[in-house]
This record gives C-alpha cells, sequence and structure tokens, in this order.
C-alpha cells in the first residue's frame, strides 16, 4: 500500500485538475438591493455533444485513514460538485500520463469550498468526510460512453 498526505484544497494546486469554486476576496457584482454578493463565472464547464444537468449525489461518508484503488474520468464533459452542508471532503486526482492515471495526489477541502473537475481529469469517487453527504452535481447529460474507470495495481491510503 502507498502512503498519501491529503493537502488542503487551494486554487494554485488544484488548477492543474479542475476549478475550486470557492468565494473571492470581493464579489463581482452587488444584486439584489445591494443585499447579495454575486461570485461570477467560477469554474469552466466543458460538455461534447449533451447538456448541462443538475442532480443531487447523496454519498456515504467516508473516513481517513481512507484507501483506495479506484480512479475515474468523463471524457466528455467536466463535473462540478458542490457540497451542501458546510463540511470538508477528500478530493483525489491524478494527472494523465498517456491516456492512464499517474501517481495520484489527494485534497481536503475546507467548508464551503466545492470543484469542477476538468473534462477528462482522473479523479477518485465523491468521498464526503462527514454527514449527510448531500452533494450538487453539475455535468453532462447525453448520450455516449462518458465514464472509464482503473483500478491502480497497488492500494493507496490517503491520511490527513
Amino acid at each position: 500500500m502507498i502512503a498519501l498526505t491529503a493537502q488542503p484544497l487551494t486554487a494554485k494546486a488544484f488548477a492543474p485538475f479542475g476549478d475550486v469554486l470557492e468565494l473571492r476576496d470581493r464579489p463581482d457584482k452587488m444584486i439584489n438591493q445591494d443585499m447579495c454578493g454575486r461570485h461570477h463565472d467560477l469554474a469552466r464547464l466543458d460538455f461534447t455533444d449533451g447538456q448541462a444537468g443538475i442532480s443531487l449525489f447523496d454519498a456515504v461518508p467516508r473516513a481517513l485513514p481512507y484507501v483506495f484503488d479506484l480512479v475515474e474520468r468523463h471524457p466528455q464533459g467536466s463535473q462540478a460538485f458542490i457540497p451542501m452542508s458546510l463540511t470538508e471532503f477528500l478530493i483525489i486526482v491524478a494527472p494523465d500520463q498517456d491516456g492512464m492515471p499517474a501517481a495520484p495526489v489527494a485534497f481536503i477541502s475546507a467548508p464551503g469550498q466545492g470543484i469542477n473537475f476538468h473534462r477528462n481529469t482522473w479523479h477518485g469517487v465523491l468521498t464526503p468526510l462527514h454527514a449527510p453527504g448531500l452533494f450538487a452535481v453539475v455535468d453532462r447529460i447525453g448520450g455516449g460512453a462518458n465514464l472509464q474507470e482503473f483500478t491502480y495495481a497497488t492500494s493507496f491510503v490517503v491520511n490527513k
């Protein structure tokens, strides 16, 4: 088993894999009679044929240390995960190396952060660390194969 240490989720560290969805220092625009700050266009949604859809995912919370050997990717569209509670979650990603995932990297979100995986990014399964594990997900809805899975020969264990 190979040990990984999860690092805090930052926009800079996560940039090769996707976008971090979080409030900016200041909103782009004030709306609703100046009672609401709009932090505009935080993620690059990228789909081939099909359309953007919003789904709710209800995932079973996991615990650290977390053992995994499976990653997946979506060749036809980006995939955004927006937690519906102010709890942290584990994010596992891996760079692509000639069509296969290389060594994975682990992040832990701060409460209030979401993520958007860029199209074709290898990533682990949805891994909330606390109940309720409820997420809004924005991803591609359409025909065709949009899921590729890969199982590593050796498992990884993620610690904080």
